[in-house]
């Protein structure tokens, strides 16, 4: 757990005019930890390369963005935000080795920032009728798949991603170019409250930052960098989403497009993205879950949780201990559960006949989905 203190700091470090990402990263890796940065002296700080006499005299003087920092967390802890910082095991792994992802990330509702599998769905903000359909379509078919959905809470194929993710039960993340004051655009406030009951928002910008032009850039490579495959549905040639394709691409993501024909202006970009082999195409959401090789858990999951319903406790307990290695030997069973040969043998035999468990030569066993 974190002190206070230690929260200021981190929070007020993020705060420091002309210290970016990069720039913060490694005035940590030189001094060792955010209080190391804030209690070293100018002539020390001066020698690390990329910081001045200007940053220098930044970080020595910082009652003022001490006052910000400390604002900033009573106001999250009013508004139940939270966030992490990218020191700490909850800043999302897919992020770790972006050199520009953000020292920070504010989170707000059930974010989990570490989903086995993410996608995200992107694309323009007028879509036709061909790219909706599309939107839906393939978020439908992701449902079974365990996946969590990033997107960003825009007009068009976000917030119809957004709002699929929703029918379907499926967590979604929007990752946000302004602060979490400023919900952007205003029209999609409700949707983003219904997102936090199974996902979230997301944004590295402070409470009251507006939504600036320049802020959207910069959301685009979170978005980018939280997936492991970025679907790009309608886009020109020119834009937001072509420009986080690129990042996908320049941080090794999956990238699949949509392609349309050669006269929609709304697809031009998704043809150039395939055609210059920078996307994979995907006319359907199967498509994806190929490529990715994302087997839907309707076999193992839903047939494990079917299970449970109708076993006994000695059974679950039998099956659990067969569950989690690829076969279990009689033997080990036994001394595992501690159950005798004859209570043990009753129990397999009713596994088997549910269904649940497969005998091998040897009196060893394997759970079956």
């Amino acid at each position: 757990m974190k002190t206070r203190k230690a929260q200021l700091e981190e929070i007020a470090f993020t705060l420091i005019p002309l210290v970016g990402p990069i720039l913060g990263r490694q005035l940590i890796a030189y001094c060792g930890s955010v209080e190391a940065v804030l209690t070293e002296s100018k002539r020390r700080l001066k020698t690390i390369p990329g910081i001045g006499e200007e940053i220098a005299n930044q970080i020595h003087q910082m009652s003022g963005v001490f006052d910000a920092a400390h604002e900033e967390l009573e106001r999250m802890e009013k508004k139940g935000i939270h966030y992490t910082f990218y020191l700490d095991k909850t800043y999302p792994a897919r992020l770790q080795h972006q050199p520009d992802a953000p020292l920070l990330l504010y989170t707000k509702g059930q974010v989990n920032l570490q989903p086995e599998r993410s996608v995200a769905v992107i694309g323009t903000r007028k879509p036709t009728p061909y790219g909706r359909h599309a939107t839906e379509e393939i978020i439908s078919a992701l449902a079974p798949c365990d996946i969590t959905m990033i997107s960003g809470l825009a007009y068009g194929i976000d917030i119809t991603a957004h709002k699929a993710c929703l029918q379907h039960g499926i967590p979604t993340i929007g990752v946000m170019g302004s602060g979490m004051g400023n919900i952007y655009p205003d029209a999609h406030r409700v949707v983003a409250e219904q997102m936090m009951e199974k996902g979230g928002l997301v944004t590295e910008f402070t409470y009251d930052t507006g939504p600036d032009a320049v802020n959207f850039p910069m959301r685009n490579r979170i978005v980018a960098g939280l997936c492991d495959v970025l679907v790009v549905i309608e886009s020109g040639i020119k834009g937001g989403s072509m420009i986080t394709a690129a990042l996908a691409n320049d941080y090794n993501k999956d990238v699949v497009a949509l392609p349309g024909r050669a006269t929609d202006k709304s697809s031009a970009g998704c043809n150039q993205l395939i055609r210059q082999q920078q996307a994979h195409l995907i006319e359907k959401g199967q498509d994806l879950i190929d490529l990715m090789s994302w087997h839907t858990r309707s076999r193992s999951q839903t047939f494990q949780t079917h299970l449970f319903t109708e076993m006994t406790g000695d059974e679950q307990k039998i099956y659990k201990l067969i569950l989690g290695d690829k076969e279990k030997d009689i033997d080990t069973l036994a001394f595992q559960s501690k159950t005798t040969p004859g209570e043990l043998a009753a129990i397999l035999l009713m596994l088997e006949c549910k269904g649940a468990i497969k005998s091998l030569p040897g009196k060893k066993f394997i759970a079956v989905g």
